[in-house]
């Protein structure tokens, strides 16, 4: 369970993990603003955003929580950050196009730039949002879940599976493909490796609380 074994704890990383969230959603709001597609999640969030006539963060909440539910009828393990990270980053997105923080790219040259910061912020803040140690996102833990499925096909295979889906399914909704969509597909798992390394951060060591055990920790209930 890491640090989490008392109700201070607790409190203090899901305050971690939430803080890291919004900064996350910052870094998505950075690769939306870049004008070049979106992330294939984002693809699916932004198409459903535009079809439904709702905000991106509403659209992603609404992704996220059939996520979490396909999750738990997989029995995987949830945790108390996974449903933090279902409302903190799309709303965050909608904080940052309210106030316009960053304005709309309109060339590649600005565009591209624009994404790579994206990225970098995502990265290290997923790294600050997993030693919280309360749990994986959503799509992690989905993806995590089909590879133990799938056992005859490589992770990354499931992975391109997975990404491919959304982007179609929010590509036919209306959502932006670009040149930015496979940037982010192919670039954020090196991005993300470097970021991990450069503060010497290993996620395969992290134990991760499941949402059953923080509630026993905060009910005092937490026996030896």
């Amino acid at each position: 369970m890491g640090g989490n074994r008392t109700p201070a704890s607790v409190c203090l990383h899901a305050l971690l993990a939430a803080a890291s969230l919004f900064v996350n959603g910052f870094g998505i709001y950075l690769t939306i603003q870049a004008n070049l597609g979106a992330a294939p999640w984002d693809v699916l969030s932004l198409g459903l955003s535009g079809t439904l006539g709702i905000l991106y963060g509403t659209a992603s909440i609404a992704v996220s929580a059939t996520i979490i539910a396909i999750d738990i009828l997989l029995k995987e393990p949830i945790g108390l950050a996974m449903f933090i990270d279902a409302v903190v980053v799309g709303k965050s997105v909608d904080f940052f196009n309210h106030i316009r923080a960053v304005p709309v790219m309109n060339s590649l040259f600005a565009g591209i730039p624009l994404m790579i910061a994206g990225l970098v912020i995502i990265a290290y803040t997923q790294y600050t949002y997993m030693i919280a140690s309360l749990g994986c996102g959503p799509r992690d833990t989905l993806l995590v879940a089909l590879a133990k499925r799938a056992k005859k096909l490589p992770i990354g295979a499931v992975s391109i599976a997975l990404l491919s889906l959304a982007t179609f399914t929010g590509r036919l909704l209306g959502g932006p493909v670009g040149v930015g969509t496979l940037i982010c597909a192919f670039a954020s798992g090196p991005i993300m490796q470097f970021a991990f390394r450069t503060v010497r951060f290993d996620a395969t060591k992290i134990s991760h609380q499941r949402l059953s055990q923080t509630l026993r920790v905060l009910l005092g209930r937490n026996g030896p």
